[in-house]
This record gives C-alpha cells, sequence and structure tokens, in this order.
C-alpha cells in the first residue's frame, strides 16, 4: 500500500482560512501549520486581494476614528 493513498488529499484553504490567515498576518501570529498550507496549496491572488482590501478597511478605520476625535475636540 502507498503512503500517498493513507493520507487524505489536501486542499485549497478556503474563504475563512484564507481570511483568517491574513489577520494573523497583520498581527504576526501566524502559525507554521497554517502558513505551510497556504504555500503549498493557495493561490497568491486570493492572499493579495485579501491583504490589500483589509489594509483599505483599517486605513478607513484609522481616518475615521481620528475624524471623530477631531470633531469631538473642536470648540
Amino acid at each position: 500500500m502507498s503512503e500517498q493513498g493513507s493520507e487524505t488529499a489536501p486542499r485549497a484553504p478556503g474563504f475563512r482560512q484564507v481570511v483568517a490567515s491574513v489577520l494573523a498576518s497583520f498581527f504576526g501570529v501566524q502559525s507554521s501549520r497554517n502558513r505551510e498550507r497556504d504555500f503549498q496549496h493557495g493561490r497568491p491572488a486570493h492572499y493579495i486581494v485579501a491583504g490589500l482590501l483589509f489594509t483599505v478597511l483599517f486605513i478607513l478605520l484609522i481616518v475615521g476614528v481620528v475624524n471623530l476625535v477631531m470633531w469631538a475636540a473642536a470648540p
């Protein structure tokens, strides 16, 4: 019996796994197991798009908070 037959076929990471990996990478807490899964079975375009999207959302959140604080501090 071959060794490949005893292992389950690896699957590409799903939407939730891509989002979790991108968010974990923002904080620098990605596990080595997930990182290996991402590099072996993930598509780079999915991670690039998710990373850009979350970066834009983060910047918009910061701008919104700063504007709110500046509005509240105005005399």
